[in-house]
Formats: structure tokens, C-alpha cells, sequence
């Protein structure tokens, strides 16, 4: 079968190529119960990245330089 061309700029086009490739490759059900395992989240997103700890500055910066002293060796 002919690959139809997406426009990768048009986000609408490239889920709906990604949805018929879906529903081609695994059958209506088959690409019904693949999506579904990606849109069960647990927990309270919002409420929970206000309980981690946000890092001071000065722990961002010391987090920069110790990775670009692992890069520069």
C-alpha cells in the first residue's frame, strides 16, 4: 500500500496518520486497548509537584558544572 504524506508541521494530520496506522496494523480493538494503556495516570499531578522539594540556585548551578566536568573528561 502507498504511504499517504503527512505534513509533520500539522499536528491534527500526524495523529490521524498515527491513529490509521494504528488501526491498520492492529484491528479496530487491537488500536482501542493499545491507546488505552497510555491514558490511565494515577495520582494528583498538581498537588504532588508542590511536595517536591524545589532546588535552590545554587544546586542548579552545582548540578551544571558536575555534569559538564563528567562530559569534559
Amino acid at each position: 500500500m502507498a504511504q499517504a504524506r503527512v505534513n509533520y508541521s500539522n499536528q491534527v494530520e500526524i495523529r490521524m496518520a498515527g491513529y490509521t496506522a494504528l488501526r491498520e496494523a492492529l484491528g479496530p480493538v487491537g488500536a482501542i486497548q493499545f491507546l488505552q494503556q497510555g491514558s490511565s495516570g494515577t495520582g494528583d499531578y498538581t498537588k504532588e509537584k508542590y511536595e517536591r522539594p524545589q532546588p535552590t540556585l545554587n544546586e542548579i548551578i552545582a548540578e551544571i558544572e558536575a555534569s559538564e566536568d563528567k562530559t569534559a573528561s
